[in-house]
């Protein structure tokens, strides 16, 4: 291929909003272009990764027997208002009405249709288990796009769908399932952890999330040196309480002018913050209608939002308003407190709270705190629970101390069950002629953020570096000097050659400059560089491996077999 006739509009500098090194390095080299604020194109260097990318998916399906179709992105709103996603989705869903005006939205994930085309069309569990996949665009109205195609408001994902007639079938699929997300993940060339997850706004329980190490990853990952990594949303630490034996004293209600955080209220009663407790005030839509719900925090530990959602079995759950605190608390945030609280709000507290005694805490009052208040003396508890993100350094449910670092998201895999079949009526008669809900599993892998999450992990200074697996092309033939007629025939030579035993090959065939050449080559980032220069008149050439910059001469004679020889070894090396 021509590097003259591919669209591949190269760039010195980065745009000035690029922050992360895959988004600067892609548009640099002419891989991508913004056409709005989370909306791209992918130029033919991008396109031809994408395809790469796609066929290891599709290799890895056809190996568990996932079965490819397509569906539409412009979808009706009626059954997603059925499985009430249409509303606890929330503004990123894509709405919008078409001249009859009937509500429509566009498509952010699938399990609705998918599960609609199996109520309509399988009715017995004679044909099941089935599993169907798509790779298609997805729409979500990101509200900060950020990152490149990190995240954006369009995107490319394949998504899987599972239908089996037991428990037992559902487990079969998620675990060959797994087993082919590592095998994509290892083939495409990443660094990457699977981790406990939370499902979010899929449902289900039963989670697995694959997220690529990266310092721009918008996850935070909980891990050790052992067998455990986590989300930050659902990451445990084990419970290192001790109770306190001090005796009770009597509450007293102190002014603390000015003291709106831990800290202040802390110094202001000259104890120690990890005696004070947080009081956080929240509003919690539970099947359709909001409830306020208190969580009560040791100290300077944070509530972890996630966990609270999930044991309140909650569709959506926000900091109340200062109005609202005010209103149903008598106080804003930041004095606010248990004592004396209404049956119509729910406290929760955290598992370290149990074991305190004498505690600060808001006074429901503007600028005051009680001292020594305890539990079930001067204030109720509803229910206690692991609230709180964990921290680093306490240890892990192995035993051994966690470890942060920041993640992309690349795919994730969940075990939905009934949560979509019954309520949208998709179900089979079981072996005794009986109707059951069909039980149901998603997976998904991000592709156009795998392809970011790639670059991210592979580039440097001046470029990107492709794994062999995936890169546009797997040689770059660069002729120094085109107006010499040797430099030129050999390099049409050795591409021919090249060709014939099965490489893809661009030919830097441009009337530019040897540095421009070199220069765009490092940018673009293709696995090997052949250079056709000065020796050419004696059939010698000079090849560069990109990712190490290690380079050698070798007779043109030779070089489809050094160049075999070169990719083994690297993909030996990777493996490793």
């Amino acid at each position: 291929m021509k590097q003259s006739r591919i669209l591949m509009p190269t760039l010195k500098e980065a745009p000035s909003d690029a922050e992360a090194i895959s988004h600067q390095m892609m548009v640099r080299a002419g891989y991508i272009y913004q056409v709005s604020a989370g909306v791209w194109a992918y130029l033919p260097l991008a396109d031809r990764v994408i395809k790469k990318i796609n066929q290891i998916i599709r290799e890895e399906m056809d190996k568990i027997e996932a079965v490819e179709m397509m569906t539409p992105v412009l979808l009706p709103a009626e059954l997603w208002q059925q499985s009430q996603r249409y509303e606890s989705y929330g503004p990123n869903l894509f709405k919008l009405k078409d001249r009859k005006a009937r509500d429509m939205i566009l498509g952010p994930t699938h399990e609705e249709t998918f599960t609609e085309i199996i109520r309509d069309s399988i009715h017995s569990y004679k044909k099941l288990p089935l599993v169907l996949y798509q790779i298609q665009d997805k729409l979500r109205d990101e509200d900060r796009p950020r990152y490149g195609i990190l995240r954006g408001k369009e995107f490319i994902m394949k998504d899987a769908y599972s239908f089996t007639a037991d428990q037992a079938g559902l487990d079969k699929v998620y675990d060959q399932m797994a087993v082919a997300y590592r095998n994509i993940f290892d083939r495409v060339g990443l660094d990457y952890k699977v981790i406990y997850a939370d499902s979010g706004a899929m449902g289900g329980n039963g989670s697995q999330e694959f997220s690529a190490p990266a310092a721009v990853g918008e996850d935070t990952i909980a891990y050790t040196d052992g067998d455990y990594a986590a989300n930050i949303e659902i990451a445990k630490s084990q419970f290192t309480g001790v109770q306190q034996t001090a005796a009770t004293e009597t509450m007293e209600k102190v002014a603390t002018p000015g003291a709106h955080t831990v800290d202040e209220a802390a110094e202001s009663l000259g104890l120690p913050a990890s005696q004070v407790l947080k009081s956080m005030f929240y509003m919690a839509t539970i099947d359709g209608e909001e409830s306020p719900i208190m969580v009560l925090m040791r100290g300077n530990d944070e509530v972890n939002e996630v966990k609270v959602a999930s044991h309140l079995k909650a569709d959506e759950l926000r900091l109340a308003t200062e109005e609202e605190a005010e209103q149903l608390l008598g106080a804003h945030p930041g004095s606010l407190g248990p004592v004396g609280v209404g049956e119509n709000v729910t406290i929760l507290a955290d598992e370290y709270v149990k074991v305190l005694v004498n505690m600060a805490l808001g006074a429901n009052d503007d600028g005051y705190h009680y001292r020594n208040a305890n539990l079930d003396r001067d204030f109720r508890v509803d229910a206690f629970g692991d609230f709180r993100n964990v921290q680093e350094g306490e240890l892990a449910p192995d035993g051994m101390p966690l470890k942060f670092t920041r993640g992309i998201e690349i795919g994730h895999i969940f075990k939905l069950g009934t949560r979509y079949s019954e309520t949208l009526g998709a179900k089979v008669l079981d072996q005794n002629g009986r109707e059951t809900d069909v039980i149901m599993g998603s997976y998904g892998i991000g592709i156009s953020r795998l392809l970011s999450a790639i670059a991210e992990q592979n580039a440097d200074e001046q470029g990107l570096v492709w794994p062999d697996s995936v890169a546009p092309f797997d040689v770059h033939v660069i002729p120094v000097n085109p107006k010499k007629t040797d430099q030129m025939e050999l390099a049409e030579k050795l591409t021919q050659e090249l060709e014939s035993a099965g490489y893809e090959v661009l030919v830097d065939d441009r009337q530019e400059r040897a540095g421009v050449k070199f220069a765009d080559a490092d940018l673009i980032g293709l696995p090997i560089r052949v250079t056709v220069g000065k020796k050419a008149s004696e059939g010698i050439v000079e090849i560069k491996l990109r990712r190490t910059g290690e380079t050698l001469e070798v007779n043109a004679e030779e070089l489809v077999t050094n160049i075999g020889i070169l990719l083994k070894q690297a993909a030996d090396t990777s493996e490793d």
